[in-house]
């Protein structure tokens, strides 16, 4: 279920208690399923959270963090349908946004420089 909501191999969340929560702008929700919402941004649809629909659990996206570097991951869940290949890439090539000539030229044609 997170790999759909988060459109990714696995979603990178952080376990956190509703009422230490406060938000800029309430954000959209959604209920997934029968035991929870999603939350996601109103402006740009980027998925925020996933909140129990009792309130007592909820989950950030690590990628909604201005600076996630703070955060370690501690363990799996939903390991029966975890994608070995994509948990450890640290052999493969790594190339960086502002490297990729099609990325660039995009980001370029937009008038615009490649954000960081």
């Amino acid at each position: 279920m997170c790999k759909r909501a988060s459109g990714g191999f696995a979603a990178a969340l952080v376990q956190v208690d509703p009422a230490d929560v406060q938000w800029s702008g309430e954000p959209a929700r959604y209920r997934s399923s029968p035991v929870a919402e999603r939350l996601f941004c109103r402006t740009c649809g980027s998925p925020l959270a996933w909140v129990a629909l009792a309130g007592d659990d909820m989950d950030l996206m690590l990628g909604s963090f201005d600076d996630p570097s703070a955060f370690r991951p501690v363990a799996h869940g939903g390991a029966e349908r975890i994608l070995e290949p994509w948990l450890d890439t640290s052999s493969l090539p790594r190339h960086r946004t502002q490297d990729i000539a099609s990325t660039v030229a995009r980001w370029q044609a937009a008038g615009q420089k490649v954000p960081e």
